[in-house]
């Protein structure tokens, strides 16, 4: 069933335009000095639950593959979401883990093998 899931992902994106709206190292928009440690955008044409683009996380491993996703809970925004992890390595996969549970939000990383 992963085989599926990640194969329908890995679709989403190679049919998408990816927008990186927040590249790496700029600030967030709601708490100043806390920096994207990787490149962070959406998927042009999706939709997800905040009426936005699909988000997704993209890293620079260099195999353009969809690698996980995070399942966030935002307090703030009374939301959740799925973002997905882009040719992201392991350290990237940590740093942005890191930076995702921070203040109001709290995710859950779920890796995606063949």
């Amino acid at each position: 069933m992963n085989t599926d899931f990640l194969d329908y992902l890995q679709q989403l994106v190679e049919t998408s335009p990816i927008i990186i709206d927040r590249p790496k190292g700029s600030d967030h928009h709601r708490f100043s000095g806390k920096a994207y440690p990787v490149n962070y955008g959406y998927l042009d044409g999706t939709s997800s639950m905040d009426c936005g683009g699909v988000d997704i996380w993209v890293g620079s491993m260099g195999i353009q593959k969809v690698v996980g996703v995070l399942c966030t809970v935002d307090l703030l925004k009374r939301d959740t979401e799925l973002k997905i992890l882009f040719d992201c390595t392991d350290l990237e996969i940590q740093l942005i883990h890191e930076f995702v549970n921070d203040n109001r939000m709290r995710a859950m990383y779920i890796k995606l093998e063949r």
